[in-house]
This record gives C-alpha cells, sequence and structure tokens, in this order.
C-alpha cells in the first residue's frame, strides 16, 4: 500500500482530458519543490519570532498561574474556613433533619405502573 500523494489530491484531471507526461511530471517537481522550498523559507524566516512570541505567552501563564491564582485560592480557603464551618453546621440542623423526615415518609411508597402487576396493598394511594 503506497502513501497518499498530495499532488493527486491537489491537481486531479478529470477523465478523458490527460495532459502530456512530461508536462504532468514537470508541473509535480515544481509542486514539490516550490512546497519545500517556501516551507524551509517561512521555517527559518518566521518560526524563530514565533518560538520567541510563544515562550513568552507560556512564561507568562506559568507565572500567572505560580504567584496570582494558586495563592489567591489558598487565601480564599483560609479566610472563608470559618464561614464553610457555619454554612455546614446551620445545613446539618436544618436541611438533614427535613431531608431524613421526608426520607422517612417516602419510605413505603410504591408506585405500580403495569397493567398486568399484581394486586397489592398499597399503604399510600395516589
Amino acid at each position: 500500500m503506497s502513501k497518499p500523494n498530495i499532488w493527486d489530491d491537489v491537481i486531479g484531471e478529470p477523465e478523458g482530458a490527460r495532459s502530456p507526461e512530461c508536462a504532468w511530471s514537470l508541473s509535480h517537481a515544481c509542486f514539490r519543490h516550490s512546497r519545500n522550498w517556501c516551507y524551509t523559507f517561512l521555517s527559518v524566516l518566521i518560526a524563530p519570532p514565533c518560538a520567541l512570541m510563544l515562550g513568552c505567552c507560556f512564561a507568562c501563564q506559568a507565572f500567572e498561574q505560580i504567584w496570582c491564582t494558586t495563592p489567591c485560592l489558598r487565601c480564599f480557603k483560609i479566610y472563608f474556613a470559618s464561614l464553610r464551618t457555619m454554612v455546614q453546621s446551620c445545613l446539618a440542623a436544618t436541611v438533614v433533619p427535613t431531608c431524613e423526615a421526608v426520607g422517612h415518609v417516602c419510605r413505603n411508597v410504591r408506585v405500580n405502573m403495569r397493567s398486568d402487576a399484581p394486586d397489592e396493598k398499597d399503604l399510600l394511594i395516589i
């Protein structure tokens, strides 16, 4: 199995219209060499400034994460620890007993949706 040829993907002649073989091979060679030279030229000319810019961007992002975001999150965690304890206590005193009571009431609820279900004595009829 051969590698896919980009030349055949870019330049494709319809059936019935075929240029001479020498024109085809010459244009293929021009395409291949110009693509390689252009890529090399752009790599040498533009890659170093792009690498410099991207290196600075990643350095700024790392600095921001290490020196700004992480310390702020730790400060928030320390500052709001007492608020967290108070909210947990309030929830434990109000919401938890309410949910347990509702769960106790709903524990014996049964719902039969089948028409051929056996007749069982339901404790709560809805």
